[in-house]
């Protein structure tokens, strides 16, 4: 089935784009009309090395099918290279109308092994990136706001670790949870410019699912296909999606469902007598909802050491 051409002139700039979720999504953003900019300094897995190559291949893939597309090597997590990205949009295409924010890398380590370099480096790529391309682009559509509609979108990357968490990636999960935070807050700062902003947190097989222990042979199994999240990322960019903000999407080839963010539960009267807040808060907890699992599910409370004395710690 042909591609509808819903984003004809929509400019896009993808990060991390040269393989993976960002080269589907830069991919189908060019079929369906978009001009993309292609983002991604080609580093490995745990964010060391580069490969130029990897941005220009997946723009001369899109360019090869006939759509228009140009590459980027700037680092996002620098913000001069932030900066010079968001200008080559601008610069090649005139304006920006969307940017998907994806880059990433894994540096999984349990919290007391993790390296102040594994925390800082991971923290770096995901939020601070998020952030740094995010305050240029919406400089840019604060100018362009007062002569007309911007009708902007920002599509960040949060993850179910950052939403539900997972044991070894205390950095990710903490960067990942910052994401869907901060396109909270940017949702209620850029609705005045006629900007939206919304994250997807994408279920498929990539490099980094791979390095999950039980996984293996996903690539073939359809359900984890990038084109399920590529066709929520494509809506988000559409104007199909106008008025729609600060949503999380949880997207793969076996589910579609919005994230509901944190809602006070069960409350009480306040009291400061150490005895009442232990009986007043144990019969809150009594009736809250349990934490979710990394599926969303109900989380089993987490089996505590024992101590000596045959209590738990």
């Amino acid at each position: 089935m042909p591609r509808p051409a819903d984003l004809a002139g929509r400019v896009c700039v993808v990060t991390g784009a040269g393989r993976g979720l960002g080269r589907a999504y830069a991919g189908d953003l060019a079929a369906r009309g978009a001009s993309v900019v292609v983002n991604d300094v080609g580093a490995a897995l745990d964010g060391s090395g580069g490969d130029g190559s990897l941005a220009e291949s997946a723009a001369a893939e899109i360019r090869a099918a006939g759509g228009e597309a140009v590459a980027s090597t700037d680092d996002v997590g620098d913000w001069d290279g932030a900066a010079a990205l968001i200008d080559q949009a601008v610069r090649c295409y005139g304006r920006l109308d969307v940017l998907v924010n994806n880059a990433g890398i894994l540096r999984d380590r349990t919290i007391a092994k993790m390296s102040e370099e594994e925390w800082d480096s991971v923290l770096r790529v995901h939020l601070k990136a998020t952030y740094a391309t995010t305050r240029w682009a919406t400089r840019h559509w604060r100018d362009r706001a007062g002569s007309g509609a911007v009708h902007g979108r920002l599509i960040n990357t949060t993850s179910v670790s950052g939403l539900f968490g997972n044991p070894g990636q205390a950095n990710y999960a903490a960067a990942k949870a910052g994401i869907a935070a901060f396109t909270t807050v940017a949702a209620l700062e850029l609705a005045r410019l006629g900007v939206t902003a919304n994250a997807v947190s994408p279920g498929a097989a990539t490099r980094m699912t791979a390095t999950i222990p039980g996984r293996t042979g996903g690539e073939q199994d359809d359900r984890r296909s990038p084109r399920w999240v590529a066709a929520v990322v494509g809506w988000l960019a559409s104007r199909s999606s106008d008025g729609v903000t600060g949503r999380v999407f949880l997207t793969s080839g076996r589910r579609l469902a919005v994230a509901e963010g944190w809602h006070v539960g069960p409350f009480a009267d306040p009291v400061a007598e150490p005895g009442e807040v232990d009986t007043v808060l144990r019969g809150l907890l009594s009736r809250a909802r349990p934490e979710a699992d990394l599926y969303g599910g109900e989380r089993a409370a987490p089996e505590m050491a024992a101590d000596p004395a045959g209590g738990r710690t």
